[in-house]
């Protein structure tokens, strides 16, 4: 066994997560959640041996050296609060939100001064086990030597830890690789449900883009609402992205419809010659894996797309000024997929075209493309008046849509994460 104990506060699917890898590592671990919950967390949690199911948070605090609190983003305040003046004596904090604004003015305000805080953001879902994932860390107040034992706790982890100065910085590309990709998600799995059909039994959702379309909007959807809610509502950078992403799509929507060829092209290799130049290392995911992955039936022929939703994230790149690969350092499954993809057809030459033929000329699909910039439209609202009830009842009714598929879509988008990550 380690000498240190590790805490953590709020065993959801994240938490219990970490608290089995820790235990797995040997550390002694000490967890808590609401009292209602402790019998069978003991039980579930049991065949571990060196976790054990204390009371309360405060038992938490001021027994472990390291301590995680594992809560959502719109309660960390309120959790920190109960349980902070219990922190054992120059401690080590840290959250597991995916939004640290809150989270960091929450420590400063309720932690002891002695009290060393050095955050964390796993970026990967409960699916996943944090070895070979992505893993942040952000040292905000503490010691050199605080600092290395909280590093010496992570790897043990086997996690792909990055460092990240600025909990400022985080939220920024946070901003971009989560909350703005989910929204992108998000408004197709909302048209989709607005116009009533699934995409995997239309031609036009045939291709191997579409399949990791797909997949990945079920993949967000088969989480809670919460985790999504949190990026979106409270992290303060991400309502200017989404709101840039919302304007790029009604531009090249409007542009469309009034069949403004040369302009359309303009924006779009403008666009192009910005994300994708030459200084970028390319992600190149493989189209064949990519084809594997579809949920039709009996598919007919392939019918072409305008991927409108793909052609307003380059633009939106462009106009932010933003590299998305230099983001790749906060990437997550979702957002490495959506710039595969993005990429994917941008570097396609015939497909571009074809896409680009598509949105303005073909009617066929101009009734899809009508549904997902009315989508995109009412995410960007209810993010940018901050409705978190709004954002949650979108999210479930969409949810509700596809939930006899969801479960599939999660595990097959697992596979398909693992096969195309592995080339």
């Amino acid at each position: 066994m380690f000498p240190m104990n590790i805490g953590i506060i709020g065993l959801g699917d994240m938490g219990k997560i970490y608290a089995r890898s820790f235990a797995k590592a040997g550390y002694a671990v000490y967890g808590s959640d609401l009292p209602h919950l402790r019998e069978s967390l003991e039980i579930e949690l049991a065949p571990y041996g060196n976790i054990k199911i204390l009371e309360d948070g405060k038992e938490v605090s001021r027994k472990c050296d390291v301590i995680f609190y594992a809560v959502e983003a719109e309660r960390v305040a309120e959790v920190i609060s109960m349980y902070a003046s219990s922190t054992k004596y120059k401690a080590i904090v840290a959250g597991q939100t995916s939004v640290k604004h809150p989270e960091i003015k929450a420590f400063e305000q309720y932690m002891p001064k002695d009290v060393h805080i050095i955050t964390c953001h796993s970026l990967h879902g409960p699916g996943f086990e944090p070895k070979g994932q992505k893993l942040i860390v952000i040292p905000h107040r503490c010691s050199p030597s605080a600092y290395q034992r909280m590093m010496d706790v992570l790897s043990s982890l086997e996690a792909d830890i990055a460092e990240i100065p600025d909990y400022h910085m985080h939220d920024k590309i946070v901003a971009d690789t989560q909350t703005t990709t989910h929204v992108g998600f998000e408004s197709m799995g909302t048209a989709w449900k607005n116009a009533g059909f699934y995409p995997w039994d239309s031609a036009s959702y045939l291709g191997g883009i579409d399949n990791v379309k797909i997949l990945t909007t079920l993949r967000i959807f088969s989480y809670k609402a919460h985790i999504y809610g949190g990026l979106a509502i409270l992290n303060p950078y991400a309502s200017q992205q989404v709101k840039c992403y919302a304007q790029s799509e009604a531009e090249l929507f409007k542009l469309m419809i009034m069949e403004e060829s040369a302009e359309f092209r303009k924006r779009l290799y403008t666009a192009r010659e910005f994300v994708f130049h030459e200084n970028n290392e390319p992600l190149l995911l493989d189209d064949k894996i990519m084809q594997e992955f579809s949920l039709a039936v009996n598919p007919g022929n392939r019918l072409p797309n305008s991927h409108l939703s793909l052609l307003s994230m380059a633009y939106s790149w462009y106009k932010l000024q933003i590299n998305p690969y230099h983001n790749l350092v906060c990437q997550t499954p979702p957002f490495r997929l959506r710039l595969g993809i993005v990429e994917y057809l941008f570097r396609n030459e015939d497909l571009l075209e074809e896409s680009i033929e598509t949105a303005l000329y073909k009617k066929s699909i101009r009734s899809d493309d009508l549904e997902f910039h009315s989508a995109v439209q009412e995410w960007a609202t209810i993010i940018g008046c901050g409705d978190m009830k709004g954002y949650k009842d979108l999210f479930e009714n969409t949810k509700l849509f596809f939930k006899d598929r969801l479960d599939d879509g999660r595990e097959n988008s697992s596979e398909m994460i693992r096969r195309l990550s592995s080339i």
